[in-house]
């Protein structure tokens, strides 16, 4: 068993592992138990073990050709802040329909690869990254379907604390796997609770 990138009581109090009430069947294979309340619970283990997979794959692209959206309100700071720490472009709030497609507009981008915080809610940007040919990765909860996500991170993708602690380790174990840091200059320079959303 290899040992948690951070404890497992960090994961459970950032509710990482609370899904939603309704389970697709894509996401069945990432859940560990049904509380009695009717949450499903994601399984720690396998999110933990995606997120290294994950910055793996990001660490492939050149940061400045991936593009990290996210319309839901929770993950807006931290996907902003994820970006900016990686190096990677960020779109977040409303995604200008048209961004992935159409030269003509002014907040066109090529990306080479689509990181999407909410697969549902972030649609639009998940239909032209698929009909640009580009890979998806996105954090994926107990009711998304999966059938434009290359890449899932079975997480929590409606909370806000949840959200923040997911970007929080992405962006450090990216930047660990290209040795610009480590554990703990990580956690002395990004406060986690500064990625949490403010309004």
């Amino acid at each position: 068993m290899t040992e948690l990138l951070i404890d497992r009581e960090t994961y459970e109090t950032h509710a990482v592992n609370i899904g939603t009430q309704q389970k697709s069947a894509d996401m069945a294979q990432f859940i560990q138990e049904v509380r009695a309340d009717g949450l499903y619970m994601l399984d720690i283990d396998i999110t933990d073990s995606r997120i290294r997979a994950i910055s793996q794959f990001l660490n492939r692209y050149n940061a400045a050709n991936i593009m990290v959206v996210s319309a839901r309100q929770y993950g807006q700071r931290p996907a902003r802040k994820f970006a900016e720490a990686i190096g990677a472009n960020a779109s977040v709030g409303r995604f200008i329909p048209g961004s992935l497609t159409n030269p003509a507009l002014r907040s066109y981008v090529e990306p080479d690869m689509l990181f999407v915080t909410d697969p549902a809610a972030d649609q639009q940007a998940l239909r032209e990254a698929v009909s640009s040919g580009l890979p998806i990765v996105g954090i994926c909860d107990a009711n998304n379907n999966l059938r434009n996500v290359d890449l899932a991170l079975p997480a929590n993708n409606k909370g806000r604390k949840s959200l923040s602690l997911l970007y929080w380790v992405l962006a450090r174990e990216v930047l660990k796997a290209r040795g610009e840091t480590t554990d703990e200059a990580w956690a002395e320079a990004q406060d986690l609770e500064d990625w949490e959303s403010t309004f």
